[in-house]
């Protein structure tokens, strides 16, 4: 039987993907994502398509990070705040070289250091395990705080889901980034409009949204979060607010699930996992969209 990397590397030639193309990072992201949940009959799947694009471009060459190192002091720090969508970032970590893509098929087992809410023990890359929702954007803020007290340049990046959003610490947190002037943090929201058993507008509207994050402070705009070209700029326009005085934040309007048709919009695949002709469904859709 191959090997876990060779059946989701095959496609490739020579079994190199380049992971420095961000298209390329958020399909294998998306491809991980559907092997891991499968194998590890886990849940929190369509979380994890919606914020590929965000992921990819992230690891894909905007955050200043050192594979070889992962504890670089003047890395930038990212913090999955919707720690649900965990094997994004593992699979984002694994696939540019923090550790070997062959662990991915250890995802949620018993012993694995792969949980399946992100974890920081023992795994190289990630700052924080999260999970509870609602803390990330508070634990962004120290960072972010302590940063500028000891004179730091490096970037704090948070990445909320647009449900966790209804929780008040996310805008004591808010408060509080503007008050202390971050400049050098930024929140990215996956704003995917769907929470974990509904519609966000059917649970608690969360617009104007934009406006709401300009009101406590920050300087806010929204993107299309499956455009790379368009979250990379979003970025780089972020990154220019350094020495503004507010911290930044960006609404990357997503699909839940995107990616694969019958998952799209769908809030059964929140929980739900890819198995028999649904996983083999899936994955044809994946193969047929391999940039």
């Amino acid at each position: 039987m191959d090997s876990y990397e060779a059946r989701v590397h095959s496609a490739f030639p020579d079994g190199k993907p380049d992971v420095r193309d961000p298209r390329v990072l958020a399909w294998l992201i998306r491809r991980n994502g559907l092997e891991m949940t499968h194998l590890s009959r886990g849940s929190h799947i369509g979380s994890i398509f919606s914020v590929a694009e965000i992921m990819a471009v992230l690891y894909s060459g905007v955050l200043n990070v050192r594979p070889e190192d992962p504890r670089w002091p003047e890395r930038d720090r990212l913090i999955l705040s919707k720690g649900h969508a965990g094997s994004a970032v593992y699979s984002a970590l694994a696939e540019t070289g923090f550790f070997p893509v062959e662990e991915l098929k250890e995802h949620y087992a018993n012993g694995s250091r792969l949980s399946g809410h992100v974890s920081h023990k023992g795994v190289p890359g990630v700052e924080v395990s999260t999970g509870a929702l609602g803390h990330g954007l508070a634990i962004g803020a120290g960072l972010a705080l302590g940063a500028a007290m000891d004179g730091k340049s490096w970037r704090t990046v948070v990445v909320l889901g647009d449900g966790e959003c209804d929780e008040g610490a996310v805008w004591e947190s808010a408060l509080q980034a503007a008050q202390y002037g971050l400049d050098r943090l930024i929140a990215v929201v996956d704003y995917n409009h769907m929470q974990s058993l509904d519609f966000v507008d059917r649970t608690l509207r969360l617009e104007p949204f934009e406006a709401k994050w300009r009101d406590f402070g920050w300087r806010a705009e929204s993107c299309d979060g499956h455009d790379t070209d368009a979250l990379k700029a979003a970025f780089g326009r972020a990154w220019e607010g350094a020495g503004s005085g507010r911290p930044s934040v960006i609404l990357a309007h997503t699909v839940k699930g995107k990616g694969v048709s019958f998952m799209e919009n769908n809030i059964l695949w929140h929980y739900r996992t890819p198995q028999g002709e649904e996983y083999e469904a899936a994955l044809r859709e994946l193969e047929a969209q391999r940039p």
